[in-house]
């Protein structure tokens, strides 16, 4: 008779991400529900008003949460590699450093920074390669989106040298 673990035996503890993701989803129902009971005269003639799709997510997100909960508590969810938190920062570093930079450099260089920096989270270490790629790319984006579609997105010296 070989000596096995009994899967009936072997507990794990409710998963605690899990509950506060249902606990997050519930929050963000409530303040739909909250929001949009403001709008309630809105409606008007029709039964379809704004109110609607609001109260649908609403209610959509009620259930996920519902639904999360009960998967958390029958340890339904796999379980979690160890968090890296190295990637986490470098990403994390990019959109900071593009918020700071977007009004100042501009939407090319600011958001150049914001891809090498991502990349490097993503493990690729040439920062001094992927920094000229990426606001090269993002130039052209800027291009595209400001100039051919008449967007409006932030210019910095770079942009401006060109246009």
């Amino acid at each position: 008779m070989t000596k096995g673990l009994n899967p009936s035996t072997t507990t794990r503890r409710p998963d605690r991400a899990a509950l506060f993701i249902a606990a997050v989803l519930a929050a963000i129902a409530g303040l739909i529900f909250w929001d949009v009971s403001r709008l309630a005269g809105a409606a008007g003639y029709s039964q379809v008003g704004p109110t609607t799709v609001p109260y649908a997510i609403a209610c959509c997100l009620a259930g996920l949460s519902v639904w999360t909960v009960f998967e958390a508590l029958r340890n339904d969810f796999p379980e979690r590699e160890r968090q890296e938190f190295g990637p986490v920062f470098w990403i994390v570093a990019g959109l900071v450093a593009q918020m700071l930079l977007l009004n100042v450099a501009g939407f090319s260089i600011a958001t150049g920074i914001l891809f090498a920096l991502t990349a490097r989270g993503f493990g690729k270490r040439k920062l001094w390669f992927s920094l000229p790629v990426g606001i090269a790319l993002c130039f052209a984006v800027w291009v595209i989106f400001a100039k051919l579609l008449q967007l409006s997105l932030p210019a910095g010296p770079l942009e401006r040298l060109f246009f």
